[in-house]
């Protein structure tokens, strides 16, 4: 039987690919605690400086199996909320990986797909890559954070429409709203996702982690709190051999070597 995962390195970065073909990479439990035992264990190793979550067969991840949603209704409703309760662990375990982790998206990212590649630090989607909130096509609603996700983004009326009609929206539209850092040829999601993982790889570790962790709650933080955040990890930095090395080099006129301090 194939993985739910498949993993690799490529150098300092590790891939994470969705490996469900024959049902488009749609989630499963396997899947699901698969990717979350993997970014823990990136979390805590030095060698690994950024996280891909990328799917197998041209597609990044189809959303929910129905077939298997269409078991859950015979089920008591506090079941029903505990197995939903591991898609919400992935999405935190990406938000609590210290590591960035760049979803790469070919084809489709639908329903809890999408929520997938929108809960990454950064995304990298082929023009030909079709994104959509299909939940209300099937009787459902939107799960997985993606309604939080997509807010940071676009309008409430813009959002209740794309969550109303479950319409496809192009990769080209999600990099016209921001949500997509680098837009590619078909084909060419994970090259252009791995490049990017390789430049971050080329950062300070522990700088980048409280980056990361300051990104993650700008839009949601008053600017007080923000400010109190930023001056936190600022003191904290000032005094770390990271920054002793940045400015050296800087001051030295050379590119400053991070990668001999990971694990330090």
């Amino acid at each position: 039987m194939n993985p739910a995962l498949v993993t690799r390195r490529e150098g300092a970065v590790l891939v994470l690919s969705n490996n469900n073909q024959a049902a488009r990479n749609a989630l499963s439990p396997e899947y699901y605690h698969a990717v979350m035992e993997a970014l823990r264990a990136a979390g805590t190793d030095a060698s690994v400086a950024a996280v891909i979550l990328t799917g197998e067969g041209g597609h990044f991840c189809a959303g929910g199996d129905l077939n298997q949603l269409a078991t859950r209704r015979e089920m008591p409703l506090a079941e029903r909320r505990l197995r939903l309760e591991d898609l919400n662990h992935l999405m935190r375990a990406i938000r609590d990986c210290p590591k960035p982790v760049i979803a790469a998206v070919e084809g489709a990212a639908a329903g809890a797909g999408l929520s997938l590649a929108m809960a990454c630090d950064m995304l990298v989607a082929a023009r030909s890559a079709v994104f959509s909130v299909a939940y209300v096509k099937v009787g459902l609603t939107p799960d997985g954070g993606a309604t939080s996700f997509l807010a940071e983004f676009m309008s409430r009326q813009l959002l209740t429409e794309l969550c109303l009609t479950g319409e496809r929206i192009s990769g080209e539209r999600m990099h016209a709203y921001g949500c997509i850092n680098r837009l590619t040829e078909p084909g060419q999601a994970l090259a252009q996702a791995l490049e990017l993982a390789q430049q971050l790889a080329q950062g300070p570790e522990v700088a980048t982690a409280r980056i990361k962790a300051l990104c993650r709650v700008a839009h949601s933080h008053s600017l007080e709190q923000q400010l109190a955040l930023e001056a936190d990890h600022m003191v904290e930095a000032q005094g770390s051999e990271e920054s002793r090395e940045g400015i050296a080099a800087f001051l030295e006129k050379r590119a400053p070597d991070f990668a001999r301090l990971r694990g330090a």
